[in-house]
């Protein structure tokens, strides 16, 4: 039997939250606990749900359990909603007061109204988040930077990053040839019309995450694989620079806030687009587009995209740098 079973619950009134967590007292069930913690002859009737249950491993640590609910208060007709006169935060202030990244994730996942769910979170001695899982699929996890591109020392969820908008690796790449026009050709992805952000778009050929733990190089290598069937080695790819961005939108309902550094790579080899294996999953179709031509759609927004000008200009300029090392 683990020695503390705790309940989490987010207690939600007009869109504002606020996180209750409790230790259950011996022989006491989650709910008398849950009653408990409400408790008070003055205070508001509620309902709860069960939502799921979090399984919390730390290193050389007793295995702990939590219970995961959420509630509401149902006010008696003519009372005061308590929003007006205390301070309820609202969802993105409640994510950045949570201190642990096994507390983000949960509050994350129950913002996504998902059905009953399991949460398995590993920690190591240091505390930091090693693995997570839902239902026993594993999470993406994140190696989050300082502003100056260096490891921050925290890894978190990619759903919490991309909620919360905390600074991260990807590694893009760019495969090019020659043409008899402006001189370069890059080959574009279709995103996936399954895709949590930009689904249907034109977008860089390859792109990704850098996951916890790797670099940017080996994730470029790794991406092309995955989505495009392209077994590269290190040396086929040019860094041409690094990139960081700032992108803000809402996708399927939910706020979305992407702030990454990306290594910008070109890969200049040949490849034959009608022999690609597509990732279907990330990728639905590719095409190659004169480098100018693509400038000009971004530029006047003529074709459903997000790339970005900063990005081509970068890729742009290491172009001109073969050209002019060839003359």
């Amino acid at each position: 039997m683990p020695e503390k079973l705790e309940v989490f619950c987010v207690l939600e009134q007009k869109e504002k939250y606020q996180i209750l967590k409790e230790t259950m007292k011996e022989g006491e069930s989650p709910e008398e606990c849950l009653a408990r913690t409400f408790g008070g002859e003055n205070s508001a009737p509620f309902s709860w749900k069960t939502r799921g249950i979090l399984t919390l491993v730390r290193e050389e640590k007793p295995t702990e359990y939590m219970l995961l609910f959420s509630a509401r208060r149902t006010l008696p007709e003519g009372r005061k909603e308590e929003t007006d006169t205390v301070c309820w935060p609202k969802c993105d202030e409640i994510l950045q007061n949570l201190t642990g990244e096994e507390e983000k994730i949960c509050f994350r996942l129950m913002m996504e109204e998902r059905p009953f769910f399991s949460l398995k979170v590993t920690f190591d001695r240091r505390n930091i988040l090693r693995s997570a899982s839902v239902n026993g699929k594993p999470l993406e996890l994140f190696d989050i930077l300082k502003e100056d591109g260096s490891p921050a020392g925290i890894v978190r969820d990619r759903g919490v990053a991309h909620l919360d908008g905390s600074l991260h690796p990807t590694s893009h790449i760019w495969i090019v040839r020659r043409n008899h026009s402006s001189g370069w050709d890059l080959l574009l992805q279709k995103r996936s019309l399954f895709k949590d952000s930009n689904p249907g778009c034109y977008d860089i050929s390859s792109a990704g995450h850098v996951s916890a733990g790797d670099t940017y190089l080996p994730a470029a290598l790794r991406e092309l694989g995955e989505e495009l069937g392209i077994r590269a080695e290190e040396k086929d790819l040019h860094l041409a620079g690094m990139r960081k961005a700032y992108f803000e939108d809402v996708f399927y309902g939910k706020p979305f806030r992407d702030y990454e550094i990306s290594a910008v790579y070109v890969y200049d080899k040949p490849v034959d687009e009608k022999k690609l294996v597509l990732q279907e999953s990330e990728v639905e179709a590719v095409k190659w587009m004169d480098f100018q031509e693509c400038c000009r759609r971004v530029e006047h927004g003529s074709m459903k995209h997000c790339i970005y000008m900063d990005e081509l200009e970068i890729v742009g300029r290491y172009l001109d740098k073969c050209e002019d090392s060839e003359q």
